[in-house]
């Protein structure tokens, strides 16, 4: 294994990474910012109002994609393994 391919590689878990869990750390953004927005508005400074619904709907997304996310990982698996043993063998 040259290091093109260990670059390649690294390159390509990066980017698989990165696609799995941009949806959870998006959401988890634009719920911080809707709650932060509403506690500035109404005045009420309280952590549990901001904590609690993000977790909750951090769960629900993470719930709700983890078939597409699991479709995704056995894709990379597989195609892995392929190029593994395409260059090791």
């Amino acid at each position: 294994m040259g290091t093109d391919m260990a670059v390649a590689l690294t390159r390509q878990v990066l980017m698989e990474a990165l696609l799995l869990c941009a949806p959870m750390l998006i959401t988890a953004c634009v719920v911080s910012l809707v709650m932060s927005l509403l506690q500035t508005i109404t005045g009420i400074q309280e952590q549990t109002l901001s904590t609690v619904p993000r977790l909750v709907i951090v769960f629900a997304m993470t719930f709700v994609l983890l078939p597409w996310t699991a479709h995704r990982t056995v894709i990379y698996t597989r195609t892995l393994w392929t190029d593994l043993h395409r260059y090791l063998g």
